[in-house]
């Protein structure tokens, strides 16, 4: 029998955070490619200074509820 992606969200539930990003990044890049290595060089750049800019101001982070609640907005939920 098939596993299903509920076996397959509840299992990971219990892996570490850095394992699971690093499963979905595997799925991500096996089903639509890698990124060439400008791009990845380019947006490593960009997350570093965003994590110093977090870390120097906190307040410019926004929540995750927030987050979702413009999600929710923007699509209509």
């Amino acid at each position: 029998m098939p596993i299903t992606l509920d076996a397959i969200v509840e299992e990971t539930r219990q892996w570490p955070d850095d394992v699971v990003a690093e499963l979905i990044d595997r799925i991500v890049i096996a089903k639509h490619g890698g990124i060439d290595a400008q791009h990845a060089e380019t947006w490593a750049k960009i997350a570093q200074a965003r994590l110093a800019e977090a870390e120097r101001d906190p307040s410019v982070m926004v929540s995750g509820d927030a987050v979702s609640a413009r999600i929710r907005k923007i699509v209509g939920l």
